[in-house]
């Protein structure tokens, strides 16, 4: 939250005129915003997780404790969408699904969730969402759900069983277990990062990858008979 604060009274400082005096107060006080290191960021996760299962296992005791969220759960699992995002692709669907225009957002032909098609959205500033890959089956299940209220609602009906929260942590899982199918830019673009990468943003066009859907659907498979 600090470095968030800092940049706050930043802006502010400017808008004011008094940004040169707030430099001076930073200095004098030794403060600055600079986040964690990218080494520390990796410790993290290495120490955090000893089971590589351990995701798993928590989504299954999610769907468990909370069976309405099952089917939700599994689209988590199988897309590595950020969470809010994966709670506005499940709500799209079921809503679409009823107004008989799903095909505007699911490509039965390819089994991907078409997100770029809804930019508003799916397509933020930081945060992007482009395509994601789900079994058909998967989708019409989603169809026969009711929608969520929102991600507070989620959360909070997960704690009240006394779980941690791991949403995050899901979309951690699949990026990697992924890496035994697809290559870096791949999981990139299935997770929505872009980079600035001249590559990236010049030459790289999954469309041409003929075969990343079947690959990526290997992944799927594995990844849903963990969730089970």
């Amino acid at each position: 939250m600090r470095p968030n604060v800092l940049k706050a009274l930043s802006a502010l400082a400017k808008f004011l005129g008094c940004y040169e005096d707030w430099k001076v107060l930073l200095k004098n006080y030794g403060l600055g915003w600079v986040g964690r290191s990218a080494d520390d960021v990796i410790i993290d996760r290495l120490t955090r997780t000893v089971d590589p299962d351990e995701v798993w296992g928590w989504v299954r005791l999610v769907k468990e404790a909370r069976p309405e969220f099952s089917v939700f759960m599994d689209l988590l699992a199988v897309t590595g969408l950020r969470f809010t995002e994966c709670v506005e692709s499940y709500n799209l669907i079921v809503r679409l699904h009823k107004e008989g225009k799903l095909d505007s957002y699911y490509n039965v032909d390819k089994e991907a969730l078409e997100h770029y098609r809804f930019k508003e959205i799916f397509l933020r500033n930081t945060k992007k969402a482009f395509v994601s890959f789900v079994p058909e089956d998967l989708v019409k299940r989603i169809c026969m759900s009711e929608s969520l209220p929102d991600a507070e609602y989620v959360k909070k009906l997960v704690q009240r069983r006394h779980l941690p929260l791991r949403f995050g942590d899901v979309r951690e899982a699949h990026g990697t277990l992924m890496t035994k199918y697809l290559k870096e830019s791949e999981i990139n673009f299935l997770h929505g990062r872009v980079s600035s990468s001249v590559f990236m943003q010049h030459y790289f066009n999954p469309s041409l990858i003929g075969d990343l859907k079947e690959r990526t659907f290997k992944g799927i498979t594995e990844i849903l008979g963990k969730v089970q």
